[in-house]
């Protein structure tokens, strides 16, 4: 399955059914690794381990765990103590009960891993837990001993295979007091119709498509600078300014994003109003839009006709009347829609 070295060897404990398992990491870092130098020459910056006592610089083969006690004293903890602690998951993945999968709060996620059948015996324990997984659209949570402490883990099935993420433990997730704003904000309906539109405009997009812009980055200056030549350059940022109305950034950022599609703008009645009920699950067709401002541009070119009968200035006082009742309109126009659409 995986040519990955397992780190850990073990068995799922089903009720009374054993399945022989080896534990995979799942997840791989991309990230480039820097060395520490020593600026004036280059030269690598390296750490040693002394010992306080003999101050004398120690192996790794001397080096043993020991845990500091209130009074700073430090107590030796040999890896044969540890290896004997009376827990049943020392070996095993004890699983403890089946839930719903929106049970688990995202925030206790920890690290993923993927539980590989241990030989031939191990194919149909293993099949039947997965089989069983798929079934009841539930997942399995499981206590396990992982680097010297027992941990909380989560099972779920990813294609063939069985995956657990490993879990904090409930009292390890801080409550998120004093994070959300003290003051009392009151958003209107206007603009959660803007966000909506927003929202629908960026639209979805396929995980697979999003890559590491920064990393490709440095990759670049490094190649530049393994070739002789000048590091590439950073664009200007876009000058931006302290954003003062909140309608309007909503407004030009649905803007932006529709250009950046290739979508024509609408105007800022259209974007305004749109309807909060159907913009995320449907959003209307570019069709509708179109025959609404075309309705538009229809019913003020009847206005400045029958207004050119006047003198200049009073066509200039109705055209303004006219496109101040035409916004006014407007969201009249929705509530109807909403109404009749419920």
């Amino acid at each position: 399955m995986l040519h990955v070295r397992s780190i850990w060897n073990g068995a799922i404990s089903f009720g009374l059914v054993s399945i022989p398992i080896k534990l995979v990491n799942a997840t791989e870092s991309h990230s480039i690794s820097f060395r520490q130098i020593h600026t004036e020459d280059g030269g690598r910056i390296r750490y040693r381990k002394f010992c306080e006592l003999e101050d004398r610089e120690v192996t790794q083969g001397e080096i043993g765990k020991g845990y500091e006690d209130a009074d700073g004293s430090i107590i030796p903890i040999t890896e044969e103590d540890l290896s004997s602690l009376p827990l049943p998951t020392a070996k095993t993945i004890e699983i403890v009960a089946f839930v719903p999968a929106d049970r688990i709060d995202p925030l206790q996620m920890d690290a993923a891993y993927y539980l590989q059948a241990s030989g031939a015996p191990a194919a149909k324990p293993y099949t039947l837990l997965r089989e069983a997984l798929k079934r009841s659209n539930k997942v399995a949570i499981a206590k396990f001993a992982l680097r010297g402490r027992e941990r909380l883990g989560m099972l779920r099935v990813v294609g063939d295979a069985i995956a657990m993420h490993g879990l904090l433990w409930p009292d390890e997730v801080r409550a998120p007091e004093g994070v959300a704003p003290d003051t009392d904000v009151t958003v209107r309906d206007k603009e959660l119709d803007l966000a909506d539109a927003l929202m629908d405009t960026l639209g979805e997009v396929d995980l697979e498509d999003l890559h590491d812009e920064y990393r490709e980055a440095v990759e670049e200056v490094i190649a530049a600078k393994v070739a002789g030549e000048a590091p590439p350059q950073a664009p200007e940022p876009a000058a931006g300014g302290k954003v003062l109305d909140l309608m309007a950034a909503l407004e030009n950022s649905v803007r932006a994003a529709r250009e950046s599609r290739g979508e024509e703008a609408g105007d800022h009645a259209e974007v305004k109003s749109l309807p909060r009920e159907t913009s995320r699950a449907a959003p209307k067709p570019a069709g509708g839009k179109k025959s609404t401002s075309t309705a538009k541009k229809t019913a003020a070119k009847k206005t400045a006709a029958s207004s050119k009968k006047s003198t200049a200035k009073s066509a200039q006082g109705a055209k303004k009347t006219a496109a101040k009742s035409t916004t006014k309109k407007t969201p009249a126009k929705k509530t109807t829609s909403r109404k009749r659409s419920a």
